[in-house]
């Protein structure tokens, strides 16, 4: 029995509002990349083929949640099977995994078309990228593989209520009759260890990336090189930091309200497919082009959008003031 949101039950209704329409804007926009980088051959790069395994990363990871979570708000549909909740588990966690993966061939991408830009073709070969992509997928895919295995043959005796709208891993370790302390520490470690790699190979393709950016000769270079990053420093931080807060406020925060934690890992599961598409469609020239040529609107860009692109071009070049 998964309970939604606990704590607020009565406003479920309104709850619901913001995140079906999140919902809805992360599947329209993730399908609108796919497609556009799919009907036009010159998107047919590293980059983009890693943004459209982002893309299909957000649409099942969204897709594994927020339908139960809305049925739950709307009709009280709270039951679920326990094969089901263990599927739900294992999608959920692994592809987190695999976000995070992804997010780290991004920079390697970046690493090497800045750093490298002469090699970037040959070393970022279509084979190459289909490894990575493998590898990212088998990496987080056999790591969470023991979660369903093991709490599968565990006994249950003292409840099925889970406080939560899905089936995270910890939520439903905690209703089993055995020993969990072996298991939440594997958890733990391989969350820390997992996420701890990628931010460390993110941190050193950046510190590269950035003393290549400062070693141009002009500012209008730097300018323009950095903002070619944006994009990607963007999506990192809409992963990691909410991921990070609820994390860090449900295993430290007793005193704070249940449902907070709940929240923001709504949240977390919604904003960055939210935002991606919004990040790389303004930022990506080309997908904004071409999506503004499918809508017959490529020699009238909207006046927002100009705004909108010289307002992160402004904050570029303040940034890299810093480091004249």
């Amino acid at each position: 029995i998964l309970l939604g949101i606990p704590g607020l039950e009565a406003a479920h209704i309104w709850i619901s509002i913001p995140f079906c329409a999140m919902y809805a804007i992360a599947v329209l926009g993730n399908f609108t990349i796919l497609f556009i980088v799919k009907r036009e051959p010159s998107l047919h790069e590293p980059m983009f083929y890693f943004l459209c395994m982002l893309a299909v990363t957000d649409l099942v990871m969204s897709t594994s949640t927020v339908p139960k979570m809305l049925s739950i708000f709307w009709f009280n549909s709270r039951e679920i099977s326990f094969s089901a909740c263990l599927t739900q588990m294992y999608f959920v966690h692994s592809l987190t995994g695999m976000e995070s993966g992804i997010l780290v061939a991004m920079a390697l991408d970046r690493y090497v078309a800045i750093c490298h830009p002469l090699r970037h073709s040959t070393i970022l070969t279509n084979s190459v990228v289909a490894k990575i992509g493998l590898a990212v997928v088998l990496r987080s895919g056999l790591f969470v593989l023991p979660f369903p295995v093991l709490i599968r043959q565990w006994p249950y005796c003292r409840t099925n209520i889970i406080p939560h709208f899905y089936c995270r891993h910890m939520a439903v370790v905690r209703v089993a009759c055995a020993d969990i302390l072996v298991h939440s520490y594997y958890g733990l470690f391989g969350l820390l260890a997992m996420i701890g790699m990628d931010v460390s190979f993110i941190a050193m393709s950046y510190t590269q990336i950035l003393r290549a950016i400062f070693r141009l000769p002009t500012k209008d270079a730097r300018v323009k090189t950095f903002g070619t990053c944006i994009s990607h420093l963007c999506a990192i931080s809409a992963l990691y930091i909410p991921d990070l807060l609820s994390s860090l406020m449900l295993r430290f925060g007793h005193n704070v309200p249940l449902y907070v934690p709940i929240i923001s890992i709504g949240v977390y599961h919604l904003v960055p497919p939210v935002l991606h598409p919004i990040i790389y469609g303004v930022r990506t020239k080309q997908i904004r082009g071409k999506l503004l040529e499918m809508l017959g609107v490529a020699k009238a860009i909207p006046g927002h959008l100009l705004h909108l692109q010289a307002c992160v071009d402004g904050l570029t070049l303040n940034l890299c003031n810093v480091f004249p």
